[in-house]
């Protein structure tokens, strides 16, 4: 199985030992993003929907890295550090997930990392 590393600066860099994306089998498995502006370096939204958005950018710089796109999202898992925030964040997803949205699990967790409301990982097939 041939695997390629994705890697753009137009998302956040990695914060650990783990690649922005891996295309692998015609799919592209995308770490879960949390909402740092990759200009910045920082989390600057402190609502969720703000946060929601900046995610959602740079889930979508990585699927344009790779060769994909929002429109070939199979599958995406949300965590939210407040299950309360799901009606904000589901708002926001519903923006960009619009036509045909995918298969999708939204869990509440204990805490995300850089304290982040919200964190949105996918697996999307190539164009």
């Amino acid at each position: 199985m041939s695997r390629q590393v994705i890697s753009t600066t137009n998302a956040p860099a990695a914060l650990g030992p783990y690649s922005q994306a891996i295309v692998a089998n015609g799919l592209v498995f995308v770490s879960g993003q949390i909402p740092i502006n990759p200009a910045s370096g920082e989390i600057e939204a402190t609502d969720i929907t703000g946060q929601t958005e900046q995610v959602l950018k740079n889930l979508e710089a990585i699927l344009v890295a790779s060769g994909s796109s929002v429109a070939n999202v199979v599958k995406t898992t949300c965590f939210l550090d407040d299950i309360n925030d799901w009606p904000a964040m589901n708002d926001v997803y519903a923006r960009v997930f619009h036509t045909a949205p995918p298969a999708r699990s939204a869990f509440e967790v204990g805490k995300l990392p850089k304290n982040a409301k919200v964190e949105v990982e996918a697996i999307a097939k190539l164009n």
